[in-house]
């Protein structure tokens, strides 16, 4: 897992602007640690201009699951990689309310084994397989890669005269629709049998793509804890 080059180098430039800043200096940055539907996560927050702050950091979780699409079980495992180069407007003079804007980088996906049935058979659009003749069957799910942000939250990390804070958001980012690809691999039967297992395969795929078609908006619901150097 690695930073994408871009959010590096704008944290980096605005950690530098800021230390370079008499000004902003005596504000500092903080770095928060937070837990929530993106997983855990870890930010730097930079002061930019009185009433706005940058946010640039991290978010990963990873678990397994198991799930049933149609007529097929399957051990899934999902990974949550985001990275977040956010805006936070504080649009009321002393207050913690803030609005914020910004683009993810969405490493969300889902990838999937199906497992056959308790008399060993697969049931791919209506049609029976034997387990043995199909081989693997194999999905994978996948979201566009830049994604808007937009949140209201609560609570500022660079608060002044107080080192330690907590904070809270929520919000969406547009994932767009669904990207699944089902495959069959090594298909052990007749070269006829395994045409019309690479068409109902095409059809299951194009089932599950439909069944997803309204995870359009990935929630995001944060709580965090910053401290500010």
């Amino acid at each position: 897992m690695s930073f994408p080059r871009t959010i590096v180098a704008i944290a980096a430039t605005l950690a530098a602007t800021v230390a370079a800043s008499s000004a902003h200096a005596q504000i500092g940055v903080g770095v928060t640690a937070s837990l929530g539907t993106t997983g855990a996560g870890v930010h730097l927050v930079v002061p930019m201009e009185r009433t706005l702050n940058g946010r640039f950091g991290i978010n990963y979780y990873k678990h397994d699951f198991d799930q049933r699409s149609g007529n097929i079980d399957y051990d899934a495992d999902a990974k949550l990689q985001t990275f977040d180069a956010l805006f936070d407007w504080y649009a009321f003079t002393d207050t913690q309310f803030r609005l914020t804007a910004g683009v993810v980088y969405n490493g969300n996906e889902v990838t999937a084994k199906a497992r056959p049935n308790s008399n060993g058979r697969y049931l791919i659009n209506g049609q029976s397989y034997n387990a043995a003749d199909v081989g693997t069957l194999d999905g994978d799910i996948d979201f566009r890669k830049a994604a808007p942000y937009v949140g209201i939250g609560w609570g500022n990390a660079l608060t002044p005269n107080q080192r330690w804070n907590v904070s809270a958001d929520i919000g969406a980012f547009y994932q767009g629709k669904a990207q699944v690809d089902l495959i069959s691999r090594g298909c052990r039967t007749s070269q006829a049998v395994c045409a019309v297992l690479a068409r109902d395969v095409a059809v299951e795929e194009a089932r599950l793509t439909n069944e997803l078609a309204d995870h359009k908006f990935f929630p995001v619901l944060r709580a965090s804890v910053s401290y500010r150097f």
